[in-house]
């Protein structure tokens, strides 16, 4: 039997190795990490399919991660199959056929990854499908009493700002294995769903979170304005030791200012975390013992929702509003083509393919988050005081 506690832990270690590198933009390191993360794929892949064999059970694999294809699906995959076998020349043979993407296996992707992966679903992650510019409210809307005139349009042209999701590319390496070309549609469907949803996750949460803008989104941690060569700059850190309420009323009140100096309510907090400081730091931070001897764990002087996030460094941690950062990512016009590629022999697979897809993200504005060192963060000490009866 499969110890599934075991391969959690290889997968959440190879997940920090590729976000590591791509903070380091370490392309060897990534590079290893990657052909590790296809190789995990594949293995489960494989024990799947043999207890599919023996068991024929459609819900245990609905439970795993297939799903009823559609005709359209059911047919890309199928012209994608015999691409992918062809003994001459595979570029030909991707450009004869429809090689791209469904829409729906688009929209399915999008799902997994809010889905499995929390920071994702706590921002403003949208998919655009094939829009390439979007338009933003940069300060959540206002209104203004007043005579109507041409000052009301110029006035509320101001309050948006327009996104280009073509200022960067993701691009998704396929490492395609012979044997799973004879597994059929459905296995298909999902190997290349988890290999990519995992790999982009990756590129996505570390460029929220510390993408510098230069062809990448403005992470979280990097100043709006002062950008050099397209390239922004770190935040100051704000050092925090305690999780008091006087400690946190003071990043509560940074947080509440928000653009032109209008201050705004703030309701629930986003604290991202890399997961070896919320077990070391965190969460003896923020948990405390009952008078029953009973512990309470993530408890906060604030309503924190607390997410574990590969892409944030040790000994850092982001906090902020999470409806305050947009990400945005499609297919464009003509994107999600697959292409074949021989450059990327490192990966020790039969074939690689690649897929394109467009994505840019940023925060709203300057306060919305803020770059934390709790490298001292100390755990929290119940203090009980005894008051004696008169």
């Amino acid at each position: 039997m499969r110890n599934l506690d075991q391969r959690q832990k290889n997968r959440n270690d190879i997940l920090q190795r590729m976000a590591d590198a791509v903070r380091n933009n370490d392309q060897d390191a990534f590079a290893q990490a990657f052909g590790d993360l296809a190789g995990d794929i594949e293995e489960s892949l494989r024990d799947d399919f043999r207890e599919h064999v023996s068991a024929q059970d459609a819900a245990v694999l609905a439970s795993r991660g297939h799903r009823s294809l559609t005709s359209d699906e059911r047919t890309f995959y199928t012209q994608l199959t015999a691409a992918m076998r062809e003994e001459g020349d595979p570029r030909q043979a991707l450009t004869n056929v429809n090689t791209v993407f469904p829409e729906t296996v688009i929209d399915q992707i999008f799902d997994d990854l809010r889905s499995n992966h929390p920071l994702l679903g706590a921002i403003n992650f949208q998919n655009t499908k094939t829009l390439i510019k979007i338009l933003l409210s940069t300060t959540g809307g206002t209104a203004k009493w007043g005579e109507l005139g041409a000052e009301v349009n110029s006035e509320l042209s101001a309050d948006f700002t327009e996104v280009d999701l073509t200022l960067a590319q993701l691009t998704a390496f396929i490492p395609v294995p012979r044997y799973i070309l004879d597994l059929g549609p459905e296995w298909m469907d999902r190997y290349v769903r988890e290999l990519l949803s995992e790999a982009i996750a990756v590129g996505l949460e570390t460029g929220i979170v510390s993408g510098d803008g230069d062809k990448q989104p403005i992470g979280m941690i990097m100043k709006l304005t002062g950008a050099l060569d397209g390239k922004h700059s770190v935040k100051e850190t704000v050092t925090v030791t305690d999780l008091s309420p006087t400690t946190y009323g003071t990043l509560l009140d940074t947080l509440s200012q928000g653009p032109n100096d209008k201050r705004r309510a703030v309701n629930r907090v986003l604290l991202v975390v890399n997961p070896s400081d919320y077990f070391t730091k965190v969460f003896p931070a923020t948990t405390v013992r009952s008078a029953d001897g009973t512990y309470n764990s993530d408890v906060f002087p604030f309503p924190t929702t607390v997410i574990q996030s590969v892409a944030v460094e040790k000994g850092k941690a982001v906090m902020g509003l999470p409806e305050r950062y947009f990400m945005g990512i499609g297919a464009g016009s003509g994107g999600g083509r697959i292409e074949y590629s021989d450059h990327f022999q490192f990966l020790k697979r039969n074939r690689v393919y690649l897929v394109y897809l467009y994505g840019y993200g940023k925060p709203m504005d300057d306060n919305a988050f803020l770059y934390l060192d709790i490298s001292g963060l100390k755990p929290t000490n119940l203090k009980v005081e005894v008051v004696e009866n008169p």
